[in-house]
């Protein structure tokens, strides 16, 4: 207890009047020293602004004054302590959050200051794909469970990574280490709800239709924490050909699993309560059966209350009710529990999920034909982005083949967030509408092959899809991926491709004229895109046995990654800030 006294003490104090340094002891509304115009600081808990170059006070806050957020309730990267949990101050000043320093993490509470201290504190991480705290969640896939779920974990840091796991299907939690610098794949058993199709012929053939579908599974996601910042990647599944089978590329025999597709994870830092949702259409397969359109929200907190308003009429299963298409329900998720919504009827693209903590939002299809008509189906998911952290410019350029290094066709879909949204292309796109009447609503393309910035008037959601394995010089069969906005770009990535598929590359989107290196290789012939002052690169990855690249430049940059087997394919970005961005 002594100790919160003085750490309580010390805050006080240091949220409490000074006197000034330049003024003339805070009794007048002039104070001395010479200003720029327009600017402020703050002086004890007043608000000074300069007018006609001297400092006058503009406010006298009630409790603390900050430099760059003006009169707020509270100092922010403060706190006070209480065992290993933390009341911090939020980072806008305005309100406290409860912070649990977890060990796991390598975190302790400071009494001193109040807040976690470690690599993995939440204001040493920022926003971004790199995080210490994840949850990997199963989604719907016909594939034959003789194939396997699995999580890759990049450790990003010069020091080992220590990493546990538990929850989801595991009847005692796993611990792993990560050399600095390397990957660990770490394979996991299905979550069978949430899997939805769980036939064992042996590895022959996918399991079929759903043999359950929406569901509504305590603890069903897996919880991943490591003591050092790493990245995380879901792979679902994992091998697309079984070892010793008779799968071979190119050739539809026993022995491929034929429907896969991957995840970059976004750590909980990351992660807001605010999310649109980018799917596919419900395919009425050649048998009759319908393969769902899906999204799977997993809980990070207890007592979460999340409020889903889908786009398409969802079907009640495993705890869960039926949704309507464009009425809300609300239902609560504690932490590492998982609500799969699963949609016969249509899409569950543009659905709005909102939350009152942080959630996270996987969605996209069991398994599906892009465009319907072309073979073959497979499942597709991704990582939705937060609203706070989507942009209004995009550039999508199509991904590689062997057969057609500069790209081949793909479907793009750009999903609106606000009412009577403006679309405007570079190079033109006649194929996509100019005009959004409604949040949620969406234009798309398939068949593509032209690379092109997207510039819109409000924030907008972009996707690409892969399509399938007979569309023209295909290989590999859909695959879905969020596009990054311009606005969340880095000038450095740490990225994973898996090393069993045949081929693997990242596409590279920088400004021309750029320095970009790839594990210290200087990376060249960046082809334009339109008049946008961009270009692109797609390399073809040299393999290696960590399936860790590291990739650098001088400007920020994109990068997409993705690979192909026997008649399946994966797709994710290769990672990307997460810092809100408003638009104007």
């Amino acid at each position: 207890m002594s100790y919160k006294i003085v750490a309580f003490a010390a805050f006080v104090a240091a949220c409490g009047p000074t006197a000034s340094s330049t003024g003339d002891g805070g009794g007048s509304d002039v104070v001395g020293g010479m200003c720029a115009p327009g600017t402020s600081r703050c002086d004890g808990t007043r608000r000074l602004t300069c007018s006609d170059g001297r400092w006058q006070v503009a406010e006298q806050c009630a409790n603390v004054c900050d430099d760059e957020l003006g009169c707020v309730l509270c100092q922010p990267g403060t706190g006070t302590c209480s065992g290993n949990m933390s009341r911090m101050c939020r980072d806008d000043g305005m309100g406290y959050v409860d912070v649990y320093c977890d060990p796991l993490q390598g975190l302790t509470c400071d009494f001193e200051i109040g807040v976690c201290t470690g690599d993995c504190a939440p204001q040493n991480l920022g926003r971004n794909y790199i995080g210490c705290d994840y949850y990997p969640t199963v989604t719907g896939n016909e594939v034959d469970s003789a194939f396997e779920f699995a999580v890759a974990v990049s450790n990003t840091t010069s020091a080992v990574a220590n990493v546990h796991i538990e929850g989801g299907a595991l009847t005692a939690p796993r611990t792993l280490t990560v050399a600095p610098g390397d990957v660990a794949v770490e394979r996991l058993p299905w979550v069978p709800q949430l899997k939805a199709c769980n036939n064992e012929p042996g590895g022959q053939i996918e399991c079929g239709s759903p043999q359950n579908l929406s569901a509504l599974v305590a603890g069903g996601a897996y919880h991943l924490r490591s003591d050092r910042p790493v990245t995380v990647y879901q792979f679902n599944p994992l091998d697309y050909k079984l070892p010793g089978s008779g799968c071979r590329d190119g050739t539809a025999v026993a022995g491929c699993s034929y429907t896969n597709d991957a995840s970059l994870l976004l750590p909980v830092n990351a992660m807001t309560g605010n999310y649109y949702v980018a799917s596919y259409p419900a395919w009425p397969t050649r048998t009759g059966t319908i393969f769902p359109s899906f999204l799977t929200v997993t809980g990070t907190a207890d007592g979460t209350q999340v409020t889903i308003a889908p786009s398409a009429a969802t079907v009640a299963g495993g705890g869960l009710p039926a949704f309507q298409a464009g009425v809300a329900q609300t239902i609560t998720l504690n932490a590492g529990d998982v609500a799969q919504l699963f949609s016969t009827a249509g899409d569950l693209t543009g659905s709005l999920v909102r939350a009152d903590k942080p959630v996270q939002v996987v969605s996209g299809h069991y398994c599906t034909e892009i465009p319907h008509g072309t073979t073959a189906c497979d499942h597709i998911e991704e990582s939705m982005i937060p609203y706070e952290a989507l942009g209004n410019r995009y550039l999508v350029t199509p991904p590689a083949v062997p057969p057609l290094p500069n790209g081949k066709v793909r479907v793009v879909r750009i999903i609106a967030t606000e009412p009577n949204t403006t679309l405007q292309y570079d190079p033109p796109q006649g194929a996509l509408a100019t005009t959004l009447a409604s949040a949620g609503d969406f234009t798309e393309v398939a068949g593509t092959v032209d690379s092109f910035l997207i510039t819109a008037s409000a924030k907008v959601l972009v996707v690409q899809y892969l399509e399938g394995q007979e569309a023209a010089g295909n290989i590999g069969d859909p695959a879905m991926a969020v596009a990054v906005p311009i606005g969340q770009y880095r000038t450095d990535y740490q990225f994973h491709a898996p090393q069993n598929y045949t081929s693997n590359y990242v596409d590279i989107v920088a400004p021309m004229g750029a320095n970009v290196t790839l594990d210290g290789v200087a990376v060249t012939g960046f082809s334009p895109i339109g008049a946008t002052g961009y270009g692109v690169v797609r390399q073809l990855l040299s393999p290696k046995p960590s399936g860790n690249y590291t990739i650098t430049g001088d400007q920020p940059f994109g990068i997409s990654v993705y690979g192909y087997g026997s008649w399946t394919s994966y797709f994710y970005p290769g990672g990307l800030d997460l810092s809100p961005i408003v638009v104007e």
